[in-house]
């Protein structure tokens, strides 16, 4: 059985949008100056270490609209558009990525099934609305959490009001930017 692994970039203060240059968060990009070699080992040896990617529909349009185009990307980006994609959506009529499937319809069904299926881990990105449907239904096997030493005042948070979950910790380690992951597992 395949894990699911929740990676996410996230503020001290817990807000988890606009990472990325390319958003309307008027904080957009906050995580950019702290990208460096080692950062980008870490996010690669992950990347390769999936076998799928399972997207919200925004985290979704935004790779879709971002992966495709970007220029010398190299094999982090050639596998980002290879990878089978998998988006919970009930909107989304057309996933337009490469190797894109929409999930519209008993989601934690539908997850059940992706996860029983032999191969590589599925990586979960952003996605925030759809992880909280997965720590909710116990499908949530590891959660990544890269914790920015930048608290911004403002955004969408991460964690929601929702259902009391306890972490164990399973590894924590400080890059030389001040980024910490924390790795954690659901105790159910």
């Amino acid at each position: 059985m395949r894990k699911i692994i929740v990676s996410e970039f996230i503020s001290l203060d817990g807000v988890f949008e606009g990472p990325g240059p390319d958003d309307s968060f008027k904080y957009a990009g906050w995580t950019m100056q702290y990208g460096n070699e080692e950062f980008m080992k870490f996010k690669t040896e992950e990347l390769f270490g999936a076998g799928a990617l399972l997207l919200g529909k925004i985290t979704y349009d935004g790779f879709a609209k971002a992966w495709p185009t970007i220029k010398n990307a190299g094999e982090f980006g050639e596998k980002m558009n290879n990878l089978p994609k998998y988006v919970v959506s009930k909107t989304l009529k057309e996933a337009i990525w490469n190797n894109s499937t929409i999930i519209n319809k008993n989601i934690v069904e539908e997850v059940s099934k992706l996860k029983a299926i032999e191969g590589q881990d599925i990586l979960v990105f952003g996605s925030g609305v759809l992880v909280q449907t997965l720590l909710q239904n116990n499908l949530v096997d590891e959660i990544r959490l890269l914790v920015y030493p930048v608290i911004l005042g403002s955004g969408k948070l991460f964690f929601k009001e929702g259902n009391k979950i306890t972490l164990k910790l399973l590894e924590e380690k400080m890059f030389k930017t001040g980024v910490v992951l924390l790795r954690y597992s659901p105790l159910v």
